[in-house]
């Protein structure tokens, strides 16, 4: 039998009623009366009449479902207020899908068609069913995970989102919800009846589109990432108060790694991410040189399976939410959000990654998301189908880049400032770059003015060489892909070292003077000056900027966390002592 990954990418390269059929046998397993015996001391017993829901779509259930006597269908909501049946579900199956690893909302309804006996699950006794029995383990997740594919292939349970797939908004929302494997679909108002219609019912002005009608029946106007993150249930309504072994904020891949490893030895852990797990990883579209995948991994699908693996140990996942302060003169340390709300956290990993730098381009702003991106995705690739683009930048990340967008666009024009490309470039990338026909790679070479059309769309770009002559060309999309500012404004409130650029200083790249330990004892390499609060990845002043090491760090990182935890219960128990001798 082939191992999840392979049967993931198996999934993704199926869709809709063509993959139901192919991977059904993977996608819904049966469960012989023995496995289900096994079943029993994780779950309870409840009955459910004709007629009656387990739960519907947008509601959280209470769990999952093993069906021991009786039938359900399961029905996907595939456009507002239209349901369907995707499948019918009988004895020996269990009801369920990724997010009820964590207790998200339903994307599905699932209804009783004749009555039904089975086990329920609660979402801490499925985790540890996964856990204790390996075999179960590993098909209950192969079907959660293709579940998942499944339905965002097939565009159902997610929200609706009303408007032409070039709009800004819209290119702004589908990036967000594919980049967290949400499930949604597309109405084109120029296409589709259906569109037209609701458009007419519900009149917009054109600052008020995309139209987004999510599965419980709410409508947004123009919503943005965090607003439509809450309406989908997607962070937990209850954070108020709680508290965590770890606080991870970033969920890139040194915090996926460092939530995987803490979450399996134990620890609790919650993980903060402003917009999406995988970070600046997540939008690479082929990760050639990560050790174990000769034929090359997508970011996203690297994180995705992450992202999968650290909930299954417990990870509490808080995307989107926005971190705002970090307060360390107390413990444990407080952690304030965008909304509002903070939580606290025995220790913090800061793994916020570091962002692509804005060139000092005049009003290269006005045109971010209508033809200026830091990313390259898809979606975006799919608005330079035989065009001419730019790309801006001569990294790793700039070079998967350029090739991945050579298949869509008629032309990539490829600008760097230096020289050449093999102070900053892996040479297999270089080799491949000079042997694709329609990347022109144009050396000390700066782009210099932005214009656009009356729409505000990017429709001009002009560029100077190192001659100081100048060339302007038709061109409606730009890829940033230069330098790195991290993300470490929200450490204002915490006494944290970093240097002129915002990085964070650990272990020996703390200078003495922002040592706040008189002892004189070594930092482990990678926390900071502030007891408990470390780095990892691109936001640590002197990491390696590759996904591999991103990963070490944040594998590497949950021993020094056990030692601090270790050593500050230590300490509470030997003060009552102390203070009782003086």
């Amino acid at each position: 039998m082939d191992d999840l990954s392979n049967t993931v990418v198996a999934g993704l390269q199926t869709s809709g009623n063509g993959m139901l059929e192919s991977r059904h046998e993977h996608m819904f397993p049966k469960f012989t009366p023995d496995e289900i015996d096994r079943m029993r001391r994780f779950g309870e017993i409840k009955h459910y009449a004709v007629n009656q829901h387990l739960f519907r779509t947008g509601e959280v259930p209470p769990g999952t479902f093993v069906i021991i006597a009786g039938r359900l269908s399961i029905e996907a909501r595939d456009r507002p207020g239209r349901a369907k049946k995707i499948v019918e579900m009988g004895v020996g199956e269990f009801v369920a899908e990724v997010a009820q690893l964590s207790g998200g909302p339903a994307l599905v309804d699932a209804r009783v068609t004749e009555p039904v006996e089975s086990l329920l699950f609660l979402p801490a006794k499925l985790r540890a069913l996964l856990i204790a029995d390996v075999q179960l383990g590993e098909r209950i997740m192969r079907a959660l995970v293709l579940r998942r594919v499944f339905l965002i292939e097939a565009g159902a349970g997610g929200p609706c989102l009303i408007e032409h797939d070039g709009h800004p908004g819209m290119v702004r929302l589908l990036e967000f919800l594919a980049r967290n494997a949400y499930p949604h679909q597309v109405l084109d108002p120029t296409k589709d009846p259906d569109a037209q219609a609701f458009l007419k019912h519900y009149p917009c002005k054109s600052e008020e589109l995309p139209l987004v009608v999510c599965p419980n029946g709410t409508i947004l106007k123009n919503p943005s990432e965090a607003d439509l993150g809450r309406a989908l249930g997607m962070v937990p309504p209850d954070l108020e108060g709680r508290r965590y072994d770890v606080a991870i904020v970033g969920a890139g891949p040194g915090g996926l790694a460092a939530a995987v490893y803490a979450a399996s030895e134990g620890l609790s852990v919650g993980v903060f991410d402003a917009r999406a797990f995988g970070g600046q990883a997540g939008a690479s579209s082929c990760i050639e040189n990560y050790l174990g995948f000769p034929t090359g991994i997508s970011g996203q699908a690297l994180a995705g399976r992450a992202y999968v693996q650290a909930q299954k140990f417990g990870v509490e996942m808080i995307i989107p939410e926005k971190i705002t302060n970090l307060r360390c003169e107390h413990r444990p340390f407080a952690i304030e959000l965008s909304d509002g709300r903070s939580v606290t956290a025995l220790s913090v990993v800061i793994a916020s990654g570091a962002r692509y730098r804005r060139p000092n381009i005049p009003n290269l702003e006005h045109f971010e998301g209508r033809g200026v991106w830091y990313w390259a995705s898809p979606i975006e690739a799919r608005l330079c189908r035989n065009e001419e683009v730019a790309l801006v930048g001569g990294g790793n990340s700039a070079g998967q880049a350029a090739v991945f967008l050579s298949r869509y666009a008629k032309k990539v024009w490829m600008l760097v400032r230096g020289p050449s490309l093999a102070a900053s470039m892996s040479q297999f990338l270089i080799d491949r770059i000079e042997a694709t026909e329609n990347i022109e790679l144009l050396t000390c070479t700066e782009i210099v003015g932005v214009s656009g059309n009356e729409q505000g769309q990017l429709e001009r770009v002009r560029w100077r060489d190192k001659t100081g002559a100048e060339v302007e060309k038709t061109i409606r999309n730009i890829f940033m892909f230069i330098g790195a500012e991290p993300a470490t404004e929200w450490l204002s409130g915490c006494n944290v070292s970093r240097d002129s650029k915002g990085f964070v200083r650990t272990g020996t790249n703390i200078p003495p003077d922002d040592l706040l330990s008189a002892d004189g004892a070594s930092v482990p390499s990678l926390e900071s000056n502030v007891a408990g609060v470390f780095a990892v990845g691109d936001v640590r002043l002197g990491s390696v900027k590759r996904v591999g090491a991103a990963i070490g760090e944040g594998a590497t990182v949950v021993q020094q966390i056990h030692a601090f935890l270790e050593s500050a219960r230590t300490s509470r128990n030997e003060e009552p002592a102390q203070a009782a001798a003086a």
